[in-house]
C-alpha cells in the first residue's frame, strides 16, 4: 500500500509539473498577442491610441506576465522534486538559473506601468508636451523588451542543467533532454542576436520544442517509477558515501 501510494504521489507531481509548465504556453502568448496589437514599433501616437482606447487588455497583459512568474516558482520547485535524485548540484544550479530570472522579469514590467502612469493624464504631467510624453511612452516600451532579453539569458541558462538532467534520469526521454538544451542555446543565441544584430529573426521560434514536448510527456506520461525510484536510492547512496 505504502509503494502504492509512492507512486501515486510521483506521478501527480509530474502531471502537476507538466500542468505548470502548460500554463505558460496561454498566459505567454496572450502577453506576446496584446503587444502586438497595441504596440506599433515607432509609431507613438498609434501606439499610445491604442492602449488608450484598449487599457483593459494591456493591464491584463501585465498582469500574465506577473501570474507566469509565480506560476514558474512553483514549477521548478515540482521540477527539482522530480529531478534532484539524478544530481543534486546540477538541480541546485537549475532553480538558481530559473529564480534569478523571477525577480528580473516582474520588475520589468514597471515600464509598462511607466507606461501607463505617463497616460493617466496626472496634473504633475502637465508640464509635458504631448508629443514629449508620446516619446517617453515608447522609451519604456523599448526598455521593457530589452529587460526581456536580459531575463532570456537566465530562460536559457536553466534549460542546460534542467537538459542534462532529463537526459541523465533514465525515467525521461533522453531525447527531451537534448531538445532542452538546444531550446537553451536558442535563447541565449536570441539574446545575443537582440543586443548585436536585431535585425535578423529570432531563432527561438525553432527551437522550444523540448519546453513543448517536455510539459506533454510528464501531463500524459508521467515518469518511469521504477527508474526514478532507482535513482532516488543511488542518490542516498552517493549521499552516505561523501558523508
Amino acid at each position: 500500500m505504502t509503494n502504492r501510494t509512492a507512486k501515486t504521489s510521483l506521478l501527480i507531481y509530474a502531471r502537476v509539473a507538466g500542468l505548470l509548465y502548460l500554463m505558460m504556453v496561454p498566459l505567454g502568448f496572450f502577453g506576446m498577442y496584446s503587444h502586438s496589437t497595441l504596440i506599433v514599433p515607432g509609431d507613438a501616437v498609434t501606439t499610445v491610441n491604442n492602449i488608450m482606447a484598449s487599457a483593459w487588455l494591456f493591464r491584463l497583459s501585465i498582469m500574465s506576465a506577473l501570474v507566469v512568474q509565480i506560476v514558474n516558482i512553483l514549477l521548478v520547485l515540482v521540477l527539482y522534486k522530480l529531478l534532484k535524485s539524478v544530481s543534486k548540484n546540477a538541480a541546485v544550479l537549475m532553480v538558481i538559473f530559473f529564480l534569478v530570472s523571477v525577480p528580473i522579469t516582474m520588475l520589468n514590467e514597471l515600464n509598462q506601468f511607466a507606461a501607463l502612469l505617463l497616460l493617466s493624464g496626472a496634473e504633475y504631467l502637465a508640464e509635458f508636451k504631448t508629443d514629449q510624453l508620446h516619446a517617453q511612452v515608447m522609451i519604456f516600451f523599448d526598455l521593457h523588451e530589452h529587460g526581456i532579453n536580459i531575463a532570456q539569458i537566465f530562460w536559457g541558462l536553466w534549460l542546460f542543467p534542467m537538459g542534462y538532467l532529463v537526459f541523465k534520469s533514465g525515467f525521461l526521454p533522453g531525447i527531451l533532454g537534448i531538445l532542452l538544451i538546444i531550446g537553451g542555446l536558442g535563447y541565449l543565441t536570441d539574446s545575443v542576436r537582440f543586443f548585436f544584430f536585431s535585425d535578423i529573426s529570432p531563432i527561438v521560434l525553432y527551437t522550444f520544442w523540448g519546453e513543448l514536448l517536455l510539459p506533454l510527456w510528464l501531463l500524459f506520461k508521467g515518469v518511469n517509477v521504477e527508474q526514478w525510484e532507482k535513482r532516488v536510492v543511488e542518490s542516498a547512496l552517493r549521499e552516505n558515501r561523501e558523508q
